[in-house]
């Protein structure tokens, strides 16, 4: 065979290993020097990743625990119709997308802390991160959240139908943290059906303190359960010049430990309509010049000390309630 021939069958066959799939899979009992196929799945998410192409998906063929993983590109990992298990020490899921126009979905995914833990879903850089029927559970370090957002450029989250439950430890960490670190763009964040419960510092805490370059954060939460956290939400906007609006609508915020909502800057709006704030030590408050509007339609009742926004005079047509 000529040395051309020989270089030519050499490139051929290597070409099957180095190419990426759409879709890729992993199982318990693969291997991660596989292709990734169907018949032939990797053993971890690490493994099938750089094997996926970008915009592909990664699928369970089989109920196992696939381990930790970074991703840099867009991508889907869904694990909807088997056990999908992310056993991490350290940060379970880091996203860190380079583009506005990426995206990742998280989908039917068990993400559960082991020491040390960090976070379950750590996302920074920029892009969407979408996080859908899935458990976050046992990140208990401190400063450890289910879901850590701070993004460094124009981001959004969305969490939908999913339970995230035990993160934190002691008066720090919680259930999910959205605080933007990066200079420009703007942040949008959509919690929708989820759990927050048992966390220990804050079920909700959104702080962009001192972050006087972000040109905008809207956060907006319907049917979510804010229950036994330390407090239920804590909104901050301490020092920043440009607005921070949230919307909480059919939301309960139950049983925390401290107070069910928490308004903090005189560029934090907080709009509430339909939520039931009881069994908490303190119903809500509000400070610092933040704005706490009712559509007067809420249930703030049976907490010890029900608390008043704005300094004691509430926004909205009756009064909270």
């Amino acid at each position: 065979m000529s040395a051309l021939s020989f270089a030519a069958a050499m490139a051929l066959t290597a070409t099957p290993a180095q190419a990426q799939a759409t879709r890729t899979w992993v199982s318990g009992v693969g291997d991660d020097v596989n292709p990734c196929s169907r018949t032939a799945p990797c053993k971890t998410f690490a493994g099938a990743i750089s094997k996926t192409a970008a915009g592909g998906e990664i699928n369970c063929l089989d109920p196992a625990g696939f381990g930790a993983v970074t991703i840099i590109k867009s991508m889907t990992i869904s694990c909807p119709y088997t056990e999908g298990g992310a056993l991490a020490g350290g940060n379970g899921i880091v996203v860190n997308l380079p583009a506005v126009t990426d995206s990742v979905y998280i989908r039917g995914l068990d993400i559960f802390g082991v020491n040390p833990p960090s976070n379950g879903i750590r996302m920074i850089g920029q892009g969407s991160l979408y996080v859908e029927d899935s458990t976050i559970r046992r990140f208990n370090a401190a400063n450890s959240f289910g879901i850590s957002f701070q993004p460094s450029g124009g981001a959004m989250l969305y969490v939908s139908n999913t339970t995230i439950a035990d993160n934190g430890n002691g008066a720090t960490g919680g259930g999910i943290l959205v605080q933007p670190t990066g200079a420009g763009g703007n942040g949008k964040v959509s919690i929708k059906n989820v759990r927050l419960v048992n966390n220990a510092s804050n079920g909700l805490k959104v702080d962009s303190t001192g972050n006087t370059n972000l040109s905008g954060l809207t956060v907006g939460i319907t049917d979510s359960q804010f229950d036994g956290n330390g407090n239920g939400v804590t909104a901050i906007n301490a020092g920043g010049t440009n607005p921070v609006a949230m919307m909480i609508a059919d939301s309960t915020l139950n049983n925390n430990v401290g107070a069910g909502l928490i308004g903090n800057g005189s560029s934090m709006a907080i709009r509430v309509k339909n939520t039931t704030i009881t069994g908490n030590a303190l119903g809500i408050t509000s400070f610092g010049g933040a704005a706490i509007t009712t559509y007067g339609n809420n249930s703030l009742i049976g907490n010890p000390t029900n608390g008043a926004a704005n300094n004691g005079a509430f926004t909205g047509p009756v009064g909270f309630q």
